[in-house]
């Protein structure tokens, strides 16, 4: 994919070791295409990693935060955190079920390697015998938008049947006779509708240019962040990470307390609890102008003490500048509180996330 990339005179980044197309132009342009219309990312440095073997459900039921035993119909998948002993989040990943000896999950470019030497460590640990293969040979297009499948169906017309009534975070396996073996999984990180389509590396091009030709625009790692700040979706190494409890990082929804699984990091979360909000914060215009613009790392004032921000950006959608923020426990949406941008108290008010979902602005603007 990358010629493809310097073809559309995309500017590129270092990314988790790879080299990524921030845009392609207008960034703007490629975030209101994924919110209006139809926009597709390459994400294919992310890793696939299947797992196989007559104990792959006990092990995930080790593994992972979130209850693996919610899977139990096949394409089904689940978003899970994967922690160490402290608690801490190693990673942030998507987890399919296949079938009861076969699993595979999706991880994050920049943890790939600590994340397949961790389960590697699990498996051995355990005793579970299983075949963990990390898939170098997939690639993966995210299409995103209200009307990606629609458009992706005009590229894959034999999965309309199949994957019309599909409902989020379910996906289907099929052979498409242009791309090969496709997984079709109704996930994404954007808050809109969409595919996620994983397909062999030596077919990904192809399929990008099909999809380009349905309309369905490229965009690149800018759209990306603003896109899922927006939905209220986190991104591992700023809103949470090796030090940090997903309790603390609004990510308590992930982890399954009521089974009496015994998995990894169970006990230091009992133990340690909830110690900060993770909140949404918008900044206050004074006079109709604002004091600059929310981003990672600013100190966060409030009555209760101090927090920081963990993301932040202008949101496109909203035409306001927007955040993350990890404060004290005390903190609520409807508060007001202080940002330092620039050695200047600027005021944010906070806010439920997630800001914006399919399409549609989720917070009331005053």
């Amino acid at each position: 994919m990358h010629a493809a990339h310097l073809a559309l005179n995309a500017r590129m980044v270092d990314f988790g070791g790879w080299d990524m197309p921030v845009n392609y132009g207008s960034q703007i342009d490629e975030h209101r295409a994924v919110r209006t219309d139809a926009g597709m990312f390459d994400v294919s440095h992310m890793r696939v990693v299947d797992f196989e073997g007559e104990a792959v459900r006990e092990f995930f039921r080790h593994a992972i935060a979130n209850n693996i035993d919610k899977l139990t119909t096949p394409g089904k998948a689940l978003y899970s955190c994967l922690l160490n002993g402290d608690g801490g989040v190693i990673d942030d990943l998507i987890v399919y079920y296949f079938s009861e000896t076969s699993f595979r999950v999706v991880v994050n470019a920049g943890t790939a390697e600590k994340d397949i030497a961790w389960f590697g460590q699990l498996n051995a640990q355990g005793e579970f015998n299983l075949s963990i293969t990390p898939r170098r040979d997939l690639a993966i297009v995210a299409v995103q938008g209200p009307n990606a499948r629609e458009k992706t169906w005009q590229v894959l017309p034999e999965t309309r049947a199949q994957t019309q009534d599909i409902k989020p975070f379910n996906a289907v396996v099929f052979p498409s006779t242009a791309f090969g073996e496709v997984m079709l999984a109704r996930t994404g990180y954007t808050g809109e509708d969409g595919f996620e389509i994983v397909v062999p590396a030596t077919h990904v091009e192809a399929l990008w240019n099909a999809l380009a030709a349905a309309g369905v625009k490229p965009a690149g790692l800018g759209a990306r962040d603003t896109l899922r700040l927006e939905a209220g979706m986190n991104l591992y190494g700023q809103d949470m990470d090796e030090a940090v409890s997903p309790l603390d990082a609004g990510l308590a929804w992930t982890v399954d307390l009521k089974s009496e699984r015994a998995f990894v990091g169970r006990s230091a979360l009992e133990a340690n609890g909830s110690k900060a909000n993770f909140v949404g914060l918008v900044l206050i215009k004074e006079n109709g102008r604002a004091g600059g613009v929310l981003r990672a790392h600013q100190k966060v004032v409030t009555q209760h003490g101090e927090g920081e921000i963990t993301s932040g950006t202008f949101s496109p959608s909203m035409q306001e500048s927007i955040a993350f923020a990890r404060v004290p426990s005390a903190v609520a949406a409807g508060d007001t509180v202080q940002v330092v941008i620039r050695d200047k108290q600027v005021p944010a008010r906070v806010v439920k996330l997630p800001f914006v979902r399919n399409g549609r602005v989720l917070v009331e603007l005053s």
